[in-house]
């Protein structure tokens, strides 16, 4: 019987328990996922202002690399207005997963990964509307 894992976001403690060689591994991870995405979206070259405002229209979802959950490899805020569609199964391959996370909780992990205070999401497009936005772990200068 296969035994399947439960992935989980990961907690501050466990962001801050993460090391060089977990860095680097999520910068690539991010990389290879920007690439993908690409191919179905549009992503504009350069940050705006984070989404993470208290009346805002966004559902909030994290990319993970699923062999070791505490690397986070991308945090996004999808419009709730804009079908996303999109073919996660082919974009995440088998080394990444997608979870569905609180606003609280994404804005917590960004400014764990990103503690500037704005301007660390980039927007993204599809048929040229602003579908939402994105941030990157290849962005992280550091950890808080």
């Amino acid at each position: 019987m296969l035994s399947i894992t439960q992935l989980e976001i990961p907690t501050i403690e466990q962001i801050k328990s993460l090391n060089l060689e977990d860095l680097a591994i999520m910068n690539e991870l991010s990389i290879s996922f920007r690439k993908k995405l690409l191919k179905y979206i549009s992503i504009d070259p350069f940050t705006s202002k984070d989404p993470l405002e208290v009346n805002d229209d966004y559902n909030y979802y994290i990319i993970l690399n699923k062999s070791k959950s505490q690397r986070v490899v991308s945090i996004m805020a999808e419009d709730k207005n804009t079908p996303n569609q999109l073919p996660w199964d082919i974009i995440l391959d088998n080394k990444l997963t997608r979870l569905q996370i609180s606003k609280n909780d994404a804005s917590e992990l960004k400014y764990e990964l990103m503690p500037k205070d704005t301007n660390n999401f980039y927007s993204y497009r599809i048929s040229t509307k602003i579908a939402g936005y994105i941030m990157f772990a290849f962005q992280i200068c550091g950890l808080h």
